[in-house]
């Protein structure tokens, strides 16, 4: 896997391998290029070669080598803003339209495994949404009768959970014709029968930049370029798009443990009303006939705003777990993710607001990363097609939605705060304080600088400026990165950019500009950028 998207390694990454393709390394064309090879572009590469289209697969990494491997594969249709949130934003009508393509998208997982006679652990369970710790049982309440009202009629309220070890009587809605699956080894069976389909899949082609056009260009950081007719982006957040989709969703990183727990002692998918909420599976272990792996989620917080308390996360989450399933034996792995959240709880995908008509976007996966990126796969053929779908509207990039205003604003005076780290002091005393394999953010005669000493006692010195509007990164001591707290991009310790929507890296300081710890210190902090420096808009 992509040892850039973490240093943490995720039980899927780990438990299965991925095929090899080729580097870009020659101009090209093709009806269609997908940029970015985790669930989102893997499967619109799929469905368009299944189309006849001459598509190419491109990805800074190995597939599934970004946040697709660090999910924890739940296929839901119950969504995770809950349906009585969606009915106030969108109306019973179109609430209904957003169960009716969720549920598609786990059909149409199921369809593809049968077809292509994948091996990937797909099983169909039953989920069961329980009440947490402090919540009040109308909550559930609310939520059935929501979910009646819009058609969802497999599932019902029961007294509490259906596992003899839960520790107290928790209301709960069992929900019917859930399911879970291995994600890598159902991508990597996706992009081997994208090759036999006559589509092409390079690897460590990195996207800098889009150039408009009836034919349109994606050009490298190695000098090639892809000229397409269409351009799909499916980066996790755009790398096309500069301000509009990033105003409009925020990225949070969330944690997960798995350890053992009897086989067969915790069927099903579980999810809890806490705020943020936890969600549960078990995976079946190749190795071990008597055990399954007890896969745990949760713990929210916004990207690079809190990463300091990572490791009290972690605990957080295994104390829950531990309560909750007192079966769970020793933890074995453990991992963090990215997660888009859009300000109204859907997915952005269909045309890119920032372009022309030819370049679609597939982002915002909401918590529902596996549901959201199958759809996207439709969607996006669809559309390119030429074909109507009557979920593009429901998707829109474009849209507005009236209630989800007050999050927008509220998202955005976030970004806009974190603007004040010009002025906050410096992580460490001095560099020889940074301990190897760790980082730390530092001021110097006016900048702010992302220090980081690796694992040999090698000393890395950049900006700490994030190239995509300007805010300074903070360290993140769990997955060895420097991300954002404005927009979510990030970049290993060397500088090098690792999510968007940077599309570039920090840029690393020249030997003059270098911190010296016998002068470190005597100097003021640097300047806050104006708006004309790139602070953004609300």
């Amino acid at each position: 896997m992509n040892p850039e998207a973490g240093k943490t390694l995720s039980f899927w990454a780990a438990s299965a391998d991925v095929p090899s393709f080729p580097f870009l390394n020659a101009d090209m064309a093709a009806d269609v290029c997908v940029i970015g090879a985790g669930i989102a572009g893997i499967t619109t590469a799929y469905w368009l070669s299944k189309a006849n289209f001459k598509v190419i697969l491109v990805d800074d990494g190995p597939i599934c080598g970004g946040e697709t491997h660090r999910t924890t594969a739940h296929l839901s249709n119950v969504i995770d803003d809950r349906y009585q949130v969606l009915e106030n934003e969108f109306g019973t009508e179109k609430t209904h339209l957003v169960y009716k393509s969720h549920t598609a998208a786990i059909d149409c997982i199921e369809a593809i495994i049968d077809e292509e006679m994948i091996d990937c652990d797909f099983e169909r369970l039953d989920g069961y949404l329980f009440l947490g710790a402090n919540d009040k049982s109308e909550t559930l309440e609310k939520e059935l009768e929501v979910c009646k009202r819009i058609g969802f009629t497999d599932c019902e309220l029961w007294r509490s959970m259906p596992l003899s070890f839960f520790p107290d009587i928790r209301p709960t809605i069992r929900f019917k014709r859930q399911a879970k699956f291995h994600v890598v080894k159902y991508l990597r069976a996706l992009a081997r029968a994208i090759v036999r389909g006559g589509g092409q899949i390079f690897m460590g082609a990195h996207a800098l930049e889009i150039e408009d056009g009836k034919i349109a260009t994606v050009k490298f950081a190695n000098g090639k370029r892809i000229r397409a007719a269409n351009i799909v982006v499916a980066t996790n957040t755009p790398i096309s798009d500069r301000v509009k989709v990033h105003t409009k969703q925020a990225a949070y990183r969330t944690y997960v443990i798995a350890g053992k727990v009897p086989k067969g002692s915790v069927p099903g998918l579980y999810w809890d009303t806490e705020e943020p909420y936890h969600y549960v599976r078990t995976s079946p272990m190749e190795d071990d006939p008597f055990h399954d792996l007890l896969i745990v989620g949760g713990e929210d917080h916004k990207t690079g705003q809190e990463e300091d308390k990572a490791e009290e996360y972690f605990k957080r989450l295994e104390i829950w777990a531990r309560r909750m399933f007192p079966v769970l034996a020793d933890i074995q792995y453990r991992w963090s993710g990215q997660v888009m959240e859009t300000v109204d709880g859907l997915a952005y995908i269909g045309r890119d607001p920032a372009h022309g008509e030819n370049v679609f976007i597939a982002t915002g996966d909401s918590g529902m990363g596996m549901t959201h990126g199958t759809l996207a796969g439709l969607l996006l053929t669809d559309a390119i097609r030429g074909i109507d779908n009557p979920w593009a509207e429901l998707y829109d990039p474009s849209r507005k939605t009236l209630q989800a205003a007050m999050d927008y604003v509220h998202e955005n005076l976030n970004v806009v705060a974190q603007y004040a780290d010009y002025v906050r002091p410096s992580d460490q005393d001095s560099i020889a304080a940074i301990m190897p394999g760790e980082g730390a953010v530092m001021h110097h005669n006016g900048e702010a600088i992302a220090v980081y000493r690796d694992d040999n006692g090698y000393t890395y010195q950049c900006s700490a400026v994030c190239p995509h509007l300007k805010a300074l990164v903070r360290w993140n001591g769990v997955e060895k990165t420097f991300d954002c707290p404005a927009h979510g991009s990030r970049f290993c310790g060397n500088g090098e950019v690792v999510n968007g929507p940077a599309v570039t890296g920090l840029t690393a300081l020249p030997t003059n500009r270098r911190i010296d710890d016998t002068d470190y210190g005597k100097v003021p902090p640097p300047t806050m950028p104006s708006a004309e420096q790139g602070l953004p808009p609300i």
